[in-house]
């Protein structure tokens, strides 16, 4: 059995960090609470996502029934897979993931996606090759700002806080890997505001993984990566 340590992991956030589909989630979601006769104003849909599926349904629709709690969440599965041909990469994103693999870091996609959208964004990423680990919704009751997600993302890296960072579009994203002691790095392609992504952690914010890519020498990942060829 080789002893050798793990290479450092830089852990990806996906819906907007690395496929285009953050705007997608605030249609689904408004078709679902519009379905539930629950009235939501998308603005408010969109500051909540990228938090864990049931803690958004609850901070917008907390006076609702169980029952209308969980149609919310399959009405929003059914009516975002009906959006899936408009899913994209963001720019750079398959280019980014390549170029951290390529420097001998660990790709980790770390997200709370239930398994049957994950499996879409993945296909759409078509980057299997670049990533070492993959986590899920199942992978934890609550997603983020906890930072459960984060954990489970270091344990299947085998590293620790120390050798990883975390690249994400949301407040609740750096909100998780800053719980989790883990450094973060933002991208405004989710549609949140630099302050706001500095405010709630990240060391740096880039435009998307294509501005990201040509500044990587310079931020935490630049950093793990010495380490490595070091």
């Amino acid at each position: 059995m080789s002893n050798e340590k793990p290479s450092p992991a830089v852990l990806f956030d996906v819906d907007g960090t690395l496929v285009d589909s953050n705007y997608l989630h605030v249609y689904a979601w408004l078709r679902a609470f519009d379905a539930e006769s629950v009235p939501v104003d998308s603005w408010r849909i969109h500051r909540c996502i990228g938090m864990d599926g049931a803690t958004l349904v609850r901070a917008l629709a907390g006076d609702a029934s169980e029952r209308v709690l969980d149609t919310l969440k399959d009405r929003h599965s059914e009516f975002y897979r009906e959006t899936a041909s408009l899913l994209a990469p963001l720019p750079g994103a398959r280019d980014l993931l390549r170029r951290v693999a390529g420097l001998g870091l660990q790709v980790v996609l770390a997200t709370s996606a239930p398994e049957d959208e994950l499996r879409m964004l993945r296909e759409v990423l078509d980057c299997d090759d670049a990533v070492a680990a993959v986590t899920s919704s199942q992978d934890v009751d609550t997603a983020k700002p906890q930072p459960d997600i984060v954990a489970v993302a270091l344990d299947r890296a085998g590293v620790t806080a120390d050798d990883a960072v975390f690249v994400g579009d949301a407040v609740w994203d750096c909100e998780a890997a800053r719980r989790a002691g883990v450094p973060s790095i933002g991208v405004l392609s989710g549609g949140v505001s630099r302050a706001e992504l500095r405010e709630a952690g990240a060391r740096d914010v880039f435009e998307d993984a294509a501005e990201l890519l040509t500044e990587l020498d310079s931020t935490v990942v630049g950093e793990l990566a010495g380490r490595v060829s070091g």
